[in-house]
């Protein structure tokens, strides 16, 4: 089995390669090509990988290039994970909404759409360069904003699935909390990437008993203190939002709090600095335990599953080769697995072409979402306002133009304002100036 990983050079890399190391049994990779133009980085990050691997005793080998149709030739699957104008992009991302009042981040928000119009072109080409040479490989899409992405690369007709690892960090925590293991919580997991609800916390399975009522009243304070709400908010809800939500609920807070403090690109370039002279060190063969503060924890073995899973129906997400409920997994693993995929009819409110982040039963031929039960209007209304803003925001990725880049900002909650908006077009076209081919 080859797997390629675009944007290999990440410093993320070495918590992907750790999982493709314990859970070889899963995804029994023979050959991991890490592609990425940066090749002094992936010099490090490649020297790193064959030590994870050798010290766990992992067989397969390890190739590093530069050269994309040469990486992906014959993979049974690409992983990207991209991040196209690099921290600089970033940082410019999370600065200038803030100069309109906008919350500064970058994969929502005006922050948000920057990274989607900079990134989907790039995305669509790979991946039609992927499938000249391999048409029946898979896309994994872990790069942001990754329902964006997603959905271009599936209007575009491409075998893709998107990854985010919110859910499985829900699943490590509650499991904790309730002193189980992660294998037998089952999330009910609703909305769109970075826009989403934990309406339940079953034991065994979808039919299993909500535990959530319970997780909220013995660990309220624990919860609402990982997604720096006030308690009083997640009871009020009673439900558990995805710590991206508090963009939307807590907005004005949080722009006043972005503007006093450094932000968080300039944060992760000081880490990967000092990660990537960890890397370099001869020594080193396993992640170190700063990655951890990186960003992604859980990501290695989301994305070992969903492989394994649509490459040979063998990881806790298959659903078989029908791709319709209950086969697969390691022993006590759930069969389904947190997925960006198309709606389909799953949100009845949505289109049917809209890619939401739900539970899915996943196999060979893709990932068919779990029924959902209906959708509180509290969440619903949201899911619906943003689904229409990522509309927007994808034809102005696909055809540019300043007019598509306003409507979109005009369109999405967290801008709303006619002159928000206006201004917000023209520093996102000045900041960006340089990766968009029409401005």
């Amino acid at each position: 089995m080859k797997l390629a990983v675009v944007g290999g050079g990440s410093t993320y890399t070495p918590e992907l390669i750790d999982g493709f190391a314990r859970l070889r049994e899963t995804l029994p990779i023979t050959e991991l090509v890490l592609v990425d133009p940066a090749a002094d980085r992936l010099d490090l990050v490649g020297g790193l990988a064959r030590r994870i691997f050798a010290r766990q005793g992992h067989g397969g080998t390890i190739v590093t290039t530069s050269d994309l149709d040469a990486g992906v030739e014959g993979a049974d699957a690409v992983l990207l994970q991209l991040r196209v104008g690099g921290q600089a992009a970033r940082e410019r991302d999370e600065t200038w909404p803030l100069e309109c009042g906008c919350v500064g981040q970058e994969t929502t928000g005006a922050g948000g759409l920057a990274k989607a119009l900079r990134t989907v072109p790039v995305v669509l080409d790979i991946a039609e360069r992927v499938r000249r040479t391999n048409p029946d490989a898979w896309i994994i899409d872990f790069t942001n904003p990754v329902g964006i992405v997603t959905r271009a690369l599936l209007q575009a007709g491409h075998k893709a699935v998107g990854l985010c690892n919110v859910a499985i960090g829900f699943q490590r925590k509650f499991a904790a909390l309730l002193g189980v293991s992660p294998a037998e919580v089952h999330l009910d997991h609703v909305g769109l990437n970075h826009l989403t609800w934990e309406t339940g916390v079953r034991l065994g399975g979808p039919e299993g008993e909500n535990l959530l009522p319970r997780l909220l009243a013995e660990h309220g304070d624990a919860v609402a203190g990982d997604l720096r709400l006030p308690r009083s908010v997640v009871d009020r809800l009673g439900v558990v939002p995805s710590y991206y939500l508090r963009y939307f609920y807590a907005h004005d807070a949080v722009v006043e709090e972005l503007r006093t403090k450094p932000s968080r690109a300039a944060e992760v370039a000081a880490m990967e600095k000092e990660l990537l002279e960890m890397y370099g060190d001869p020594a080193l063969d396993e992640k170190p335990g700063l990655l951890a503060k990186r960003g992604g924890a859980f990501y290695s073995e989301a994305a070992v599953d969903l492989a394994a899973s649509l490459l040979s129906g063998t990881g806790k997400g298959s659903a078989g080769p029908s791709a319709g409920g209950t086969g697969g997994g390691r022993a006590g693993g759930s069969p389904y697995q947190v997925v960006n995929t198309a709606n389909n009819g799953t949100l009845p409110f949505l289109p049917d072409d809209a890619v939401i982040e739900v539970q899915a039963a996943v196999g060979p031929n893709g990932a068919v979402p779990l029924p959902v039960a209906p959708v509180d209007p509290l969440y619903a209304g949201l899911i619906a306002h943003v689904t229409a803003y990522e509309d927007l925001a994808l034809e102005a990725a696909l055809r540019g133009g300043r007019d598509r880049v306003f409507k979109a900002l005009l369109a999405h909650p967290l801008v709303g304002q006619f002159d928000r908006a206006d201004g917000l077009t023209d520093r996102l076209i000045a900041h960006n100036r340089e990766h968009l081919e029409w401005a």
